[in-house]
């Protein structure tokens, strides 16, 4: 409120000053306070004489500009900090660190070499010691010790291995964790330490054991409801199919499934051995259901094993997920699939 007395005070004194040197009639006020100043002497004049030039719209002016340039100076410093973006001052420390550099890492060809050196480094016994350690140089860096830790006793065999993960370190440096299964049974993680470098690989260090995954607590699954009436009729028309899907016949298949529907079948690898469970739950035309069936495996050849072990057809019990639809009173399948319980389950 000072501010703006001020200012109207100084557009006051700037029009006076304008209209007496304009040569305009001054107003009844002007007037009186003229006349007061010019009837006081001429000592008492200049002790209270000010100027009244164009001072008052000076300042107004100046005070203007002032404000127009810190507004200014604001916006610009506003829109810099938004395109630029946090200064250095303020960003975290990790954008500061270098590039990551473990990308330059070569990744599936270490995850190969490490396969490689597991199909050595796990099968050993005496009888192979020597070629063993020959294998090995071909992993390990000059001066290494040739049995990698061995001490030339017991027998082990490695039955399969695959890669289960990869840790890289640097872009040199990572451990590749492989999954094996021995000949005692177990399967175990083994942590095989690898540098790349030079246009080369090598086991850099000693492998490590680790423990194979747990076996995980499967939670329980309720079904909903089923529907029973759905279930008996799906029991008798899905024989047919699962016959003609372990055959592979397409015309057969053609009268199970959805036009439009194609399903390969199995080509003759199984035969259809029975339709144990059908699970349906309550719903509309178009439901998702699990069936249980057991397939049969050809009869091993007749000959002397054959004969000494037997020559039943093995078989095997699986569940599938299929997705049916109901047309003109007839159920056809739009999908199969491997289903994600462990059994069909009976309504609750």
């Amino acid at each position: 409120m000072v501010r703006r007395a001020l200012l109207d005070r100084g557009d006051e004194l700037a029009a006076d000053s304008e209209a007496h040197f304009r040569g305009q009639a001054p107003s009844d006020s002007q007037a009186r306070s003229q006349a007061q100043y010019d009837s006081r002497p001429m000592s008492a004049r200049r002790g209270t004489s000010r100027w009244r030039g164009a001072g008052g719209r000076w300042l107004v002016w100046v005070g203007r500009v002032v404000v127009w340039a810190v507004i200014v100076l604001i916006g610009y410093r506003g829109v810099l900090a938004i395109v630029s973006g946090p200064s250095s001052s303020s960003r975290p420390a990790s954008q500061h660190t270098t590039p990551d550099v473990r990308s330059a890492f070569p990744v599936a060809l270490a995850e190969a070499y490490a396969l490689q050196f597991g199909k050595v480094y796990l099968n050993f016994s005496p009888a192979t010691a020597a070629s063993r350690s020959v294998a090995l140089a071909a992993f390990l860096p000059a001066g290494a010790d040739p049995q990698l830790g061995w001490n030339g006793a017991g027998t082990q065999q490695l039955l399969d291995e695959q890669v289960a993960g990869i840790t890289v370190r640097t872009a040199h440096t990572a451990v590749v964790t492989l999954l094996a299964r021995l000949s005692n049974g177990r399967m175990i993680e083994l942590g095989v330490p690898v540098y790349a470098g030079g246009g080369g690989m090598a086991v850099s260090g000693d492998p490590a054991l680790l423990p194979a995954p747990a076996t995980a607590v499967v939670p329980t699954v309720v079904p909903a409801a089923a529907d029973q009436a759905t279930q008996a009729t799906l029991q008798s028309q899905l024989a047919g199919f699962f016959a003609a899907y372990a055959s592979g016949d397409q015309t057969t298949l053609t009268r199970f499934v959805t036009p439009g529907t194609h399903l390969a079948g199995l080509g003759g690898v199984v035969t259809l051995g029975s339709i144990d469970a059908v699970y349906a739950p309550v719903g509309g035309s178009t439901r998702t259901i699990s069936v249980t069936v057991t397939w049969k495996f050809p009869a091993r050849p007749a000959g002397r094993r054959a004969a000494a072990t037997g020559s039943a057809a093995a078989a095997l019990q699986m569940t599938y997920e299929l997705t049916v639809a109901r047309r003109a009173g007839t159920w056809n399948v739009q999908s199969i699939a491997a289903s994600a319980q462990t059994a069909v389950q009976g309504p609750p």
